[in-house]
């Protein structure tokens, strides 16, 4: 049986510092996706898919938000400071998440690549044994299956509708096959994260990403592209263009007063 972390104070040394990039991960991930979402509050097909993206962007950063605070007790900046002054090279979230929002097929396809993602990561979370980590991780799972539910939906919807549909779907598939491998991008902690027992290896994770999504597609009539290259960078911090323009974006009326009291 693997030790049990009750506390930031129970951490130190080399599983602290892999604890606290498994973290920034989950949280970067979380903030700039949910960024990402609220872009179609107002804009969505129609209203009740209008209401559930909102909510699943509010969902998101709140959950970015819970993380950043995990952060702080173990040492980092307080949450509005992680989020609104780090430089892009400072993110560690991966490309799929900060890709420009395209059409509704695109941000479909995303959400489902990501949902898949985030339901396996937080069930491993969640019997982890970083204590603070796994209560927040079961908290987040009971919001995280309605994400599932309504990407799923989507994508069972959306794949065998219409041909004009389809064609978007399986081109939002073949664009974001490869950022979504990026999601599992190896990391120097990955072992040490494993074998103190916080999380499962990426490798394990993408096991049962592929597993299901490859099922789900096949159930929706899309096909998985063949020779992907895994966009890899993001969880060093090397990222697209688009997550500067982002974070400009985001960042632009906290910077012009940190000091502010809202």
């Amino acid at each position: 049986m693997k030790k049990t972390f009750a506390s930031p104070d129970s951490v130190s040394g080399e599983s602290r510092d892999a604890l606290i990039d498994l973290i920034y991960r989950l949280a970067d991930d979380d903030l700039i996706l949910g960024h990402r979402n609220s872009v179609w509050t107002g804009l969505a097909p129609i209203l009740e898919a209008d209401i559930a993206m909102s909510s699943l962007a509010q969902d998101e950063i709140g959950q970015a938000v819970a993380y950043y605070r995990l952060l702080h007790d173990l040492g980092e900046p307080d949450p509005d400071t992680l989020a609104f002054t780090r430089s892009a090279q400072d993110y560690r979230c991966a490309s799929l998440t900060l890709l420009d929002r395209g059409d509704w097929a695109f941000s479909t396809v995303r959400q489902y690549f990501y949902d898949v993602y985030k339901t396996h990561r937080l069930a491993s979370l969640s019997d982890g044994t970083y204590a603070p980590l796994a209560q927040l991780a079961r908290k987040v799972r009971g919001e995280q299956k309605y994400h599932m539910m309504h990407s799923r939906m989507w994508v069972s919807r959306l794949g065998d509708a219409t041909d004009e549909s389809r064609e978007r779907m399986q081109r939002s598939v073949d664009t974001l096959y490869g950022h979504a491998l990026g999601l599992f991008e190896p990391t120097p902690f990955e072992q040490i994260i494993a074998d103190h027992g916080f999380c499962t290896t990426e490798s394990g994770l993408f096991e049962t990403w592929r597993d299901e999504v490859h099922s789900m597609l096949d159930h929706a009539g899309l096909t998985i592209p063949g020779d992907v290259t895994p966009k890899h960078g993001g969880r060093r911090g090397q990222h697209l263009p688009e997550l500067q323009l982002l974070l400009d974006e985001m960042q632009q009326v906290y910077r012009l007063e940190p000091t502010a009291q809202w």
